[in-house]
């Protein structure tokens, strides 16, 4: 059994991995199907350099028998100190006990604003992924599948088209457990479900 796993267990908590990521108004562009002879085009306006940030958590609860996604989107920003515990803090008010946090060593995980958040809070551990290693992170399953998926060949007129769309196909993922499931599954640290 891994460490993690064992802490988890000893201290009957929620594993909780979190990671950021963005989508940019530029489309992923991927084949498609279209009848014989008609080329489909895909129209993409000018402003390439929009963004819709977002922070998510695929938890595991104590008992292993739920999976669970949970997210943040926000237009044009990026993630920061205060945008973190402000998420954290309403991830604590939905989950009951003790969480343990997994994520990688992003400077705003080791901010000022986070480290406060979790000196206050008690029932908040983290562990730390090894450095550049974001195929341990099963969140990353997350992005890839939305930006792979439902995302693909999608051109949003501007950030807020792309945050309402990415926020939709989020929130149909959560209901998708067989899918969570998978994403923990076959990231690569060794967790049962």
């Amino acid at each position: 059994m891994a460490a993690h796993q064992k802490k988890a267990s000893r201290l009957k908590a929620h594993i909780v991995f979190l990671d950021e990521s963005g989508f940019l108004t530029a489309p992923l562009v991927r084949r498609t199907w279209a009848p014989r002879g008609q080329t489909p085009v895909l129209l993409q306006c000018g402003r390439h350099r929009e963004k819709a940030s977002v922070i998510a958590v695929l938890s595991v609860s104590p008992a292993r028998r739920k999976v669970g996604l949970y997210f943040s989107l926000a237009s044009n920003l990026n993630v920061d100190g205060p945008w973190m515990v402000h998420f954290l803090r309403d991830l604590l008010r939905h989950l009951r006990g003790p969480v343990l946090l997994i994520w990688d060593r992003l400077n705003v995980h080791k901010s000022a604003a986070v480290a406060g958040l979790r000196r206050r809070c008690s029932r908040l551990h983290v562990d730390w992924l090894p450095p550049y290693a974001p195929e341990l992170n099963p969140v990353e399953l997350v992005w890839s599948h939305l930006k792979r998926n439902p995302l693909a060949n999608f051109a949003p007129a501007n950030a807020n088209d792309l945050a309402t769309m990415a926020c939709r196909h989020a929130r149909r993922l959560q209901r998708r457990q067989d899918l969570l499931r998978s994403f923990i599954r076959h990231g690569r640290l060794s967790l049962r479900l």
